[in-house]
C-alpha cells in the first residue's frame, strides 16, 4: 500500500497542500478529483520526490520514502505518467521505450515487456521507428503510458492521461487504465475528466485548495450531489 499521511508543501509563499492524508490499497484504482490548483499535481510531485514537502510521511509498503531520490522511488515500482505527456520529441518510440526501462537489466524481459507494450497500443508498433515528436497528441499519451510500463511498475501513477484528447482517444486511454489495473498494477489518477474517472476508480478523494474535502467510492462520489453540481456540470 501506499499511504500519504499529513503531506505539506509550499511554492514560496503559497500553501499548496495543507497535510492531506490518503490509502491507495495495493491492487486498486484510486482517482484525485478537483479544480485547476487544487493540489493534484503537486501530491503526485511530492510522491515522486520531484518536490520538496514541508512535512508529513509517504511510506510504500511500510518503508518511508519522502526525500528519498526520485531514481530510488521508481526502482522501488512507483512511477509517474506526467502532464503534457513529456515524451522525447527527437527520439523514436523505441528510444523512448528503452528509455523507461534504464533501470532494468534483464534484456529478454525487457523486449517482452515492450511487446507487451505493443500489445496494448497497436498504433505504436505500426510507426516504432517514428520520432515521438511527430505524433499526434493520443500517440504521443500512448507512448508516455507505454514509457511508464517499461519500468514495470507496481504503482502507476498519471497526471492528467485525457488532457487535450479527442473523446474516441479519451475512452481508449480509460480502458488501457482498467486492463493495466487488471494486470495487477495498482493506479493513482489525477484527472479533470471526473465522470470517466470516477466509474473507473474503486475511490475517489476530491481535492479543493490544498485539502481533501471528502472521499468515497467511486460509486458513492458519482452519486453524490456536491461532485455532480461542482464537477460533472449538473444542477
Amino acid at each position: 500500500m501506499l499511504s500519504i499521511k499529513n503531506l505539506s508543501v509550499h511554492y514560496g509563499g503559497i500553501h499548496a497542500l495543507h497535510g492531506i492524508s490518503l490509502d491507495v490499497p495495493a491492487g486498486q484504482i484510486v482517482t484525485l478529483i478537483g479544480a485547476n490548483g487544487a493540489g493534484k499535481s503537486t501530491t503526485l510531485n511530492s510522491i515522486m520526490g520531484l518536490v520538496k514537502a514541508d512535512g508529513g510521511s509517504v511510506s510504500w509498503n511500510g518503508q518511508e520514502i519522502l526525500g528519498a531520490k526520485t531514481k530510488t522511488i521508481v526502482e522501488s515500482g512507483i512511477v509517474l505518467v506526467p502532464e503534457g505527456r513529456r515524451v522525447f520529441p527527437n527520439l523514436s518510440i523505441d528510444e523512448n521505450l528503452t528509455l523507461g526501462a534504464y533501470a532494468r537489466h534483464n534484456k529478454a524481459e525487457i523486449e517482452a515487456d515492450r511487446e507487451h507494450v505493443f500489445s496494448l497500443f497497436p498504433r505504436l508498433k505500426e510507426r516504432h521507428k517514428q520520432k515521438a515528436g511527430t505524433l499526434s497528441g493520443g500517440e504521443q499519451q500512448m507512448l508516455a503510458v507505454g514509457r511508464a510500463l517499461m519500468s514495470k511498475p507496481k504503482v502507476l501513477m498519471m497526471d492528467e492521461p485525457s488532457l487535450g484528447l479527442a473523446p474516441l482517444i479519451v475512452g481508449m486511454i480509460f480502458d488501457i487504465i482498467r486492463k493495466i489495473n487488471e494486470e495487477g498494477v495498482t493506479v493513482l489518477l489525477v484527472e479533470q475528466n471526473a465522470k470517466a474517472a470516477l466509474e473507473v476508480a474503486n475511490t475517489g478523494y476530491v481535492m479543493e485548495t490544498g485539502s481533501i474535502s471528502f472521499s468515497g467510492s467511486g460509486k458513492e462520489l458519482l452519486a453524490d450531489d456536491r461532485v455532480r453540481k461542482a464537477y460533472l456540470g449538473e444542477m
